[in-house]
């Protein structure tokens, strides 16, 4: 038979770690609110200052920036992987390193130079148990990632892409859509090619119609600002998406493991009242048992 007292103590002990992950799940939909309006409000702006190089690059006249030139040959590339400092959130963190892992080997076999940097301390961890060195690694990124920090990850890439220290950036992070749907993406920044073409089956009208936009002093002056700038909000969007991601995983793991703690509760409670109940009839009985003899 079950000894009560344990059963009971068992049962006290879940009931505390219930209370942490409600408490944990409370604090991560708070978190989660505020990463959703940061990300939300990047995306708008991410989109139309995107959409306008998009429109510089289809004015007809012929402008050109470094950073939207592929490249003849790759020889050195850099993998940025994007994960988090804390655990508890489900498979967040273990669906980026394996995309991560994947990307990183194929890097390595296609590119005879590769850098890896890691954003977090999961990931961090993560590659150093396989095995592999982060060359860089950042720790200060949580839900909260500035706009100035990232930047000056981003400066430093543009820098090393203009001088040919780089010829490839791929960033690997948990792209967010929705509250019911984010997904590990991996993507390539550098260079930035894409930028030009990625909405020209979106909308046709604007190309037939031609140039929106009369140019001051000329579109390659206002190049030199905008490609380096889209560049890095888009980076800054990959922070962004990455955190308001991560808050949903722990926010949804949270609240698995308080129901699933209340249902342990439950059963805990059950088997105590059985336990209990039986060692009261087996009192009685003895009891009953003494009279008996006496008599």
């Amino acid at each position: 038979m079950a000894n009560p007292r344990e059963l009971d103590k068992r049962r006290k002990s879940v009931r505390n770690i219930r209370k942490i992950t409600r408490t944990m799940e409370l604090i991560a939909t708070a978190r989660f609110k505020k990463a959703m309006d940061r990300a939300a409000a990047a995306t708008a702006y991410t989109d139309r200052i995107t959409q306008l190089v998009s429109d510089l690059t289809k004015t007809g006249l012929k402008v050109s920036h470094p950073l939207l030139e592929k490249r003849e040959k790759t020889d050195r590339a850099v993998l940025l992987v994007l994960t988090a400092n804390r655990g508890l959130c489900g498979g967040f963190n273990g669906n980026l390193i394996r995309a991560a892992l994947e990307r990183w080997k194929e890097l390595k076999a296609e590119v005879p130079d590769c850098r890896l940097e890691i954003s977090g301390k999961r990931g961090i961890g993560g590659f150093k148990f396989r095995g592999y060195q982060a060359d860089q690694s950042y720790t200060h990124f949580e839900d909260k990632p500035s706009f100035a920090e990232v930047e000056l990850i981003a400066n430093r890439f543009l820098d090393e892409y203009t001088v040919g220290a780089i010829d490839r950036l791929d960033v690997v992070y948990t792209k967010y859509e929705s509250i019911a749907r984010q997904h590990v993406a991996v993507e390539t920044l550098l260079p930035l090619g894409s930028l030009g073409t990625e909405d020209s089956t979106t909308d046709d009208s604007s190309a037939v119609a031609g140039p929106q936009y009369d140019f001051l002093p000329s579109p390659e002056s206002i190049l030199e600002e905008v490609v380096p700038t889209s560049f890095k909000v888009k980076l800054f969007k990959c922070f962004l998406d990455s955190a308001v991601s991560e808050q949903i995983a722990r926010m949804v793991a949270m609240k698995g493991a308080t129901e699933n703690a209340g249902e342990l509760i439950k059963s805990l409670s059950m088997q105590y009242n059985r336990a209990r109940q039986g060692r009261i009839t087996s009192e009685l009985m003895d009891l009953i048992g003494g009279v008996e003899a006496l008599k």
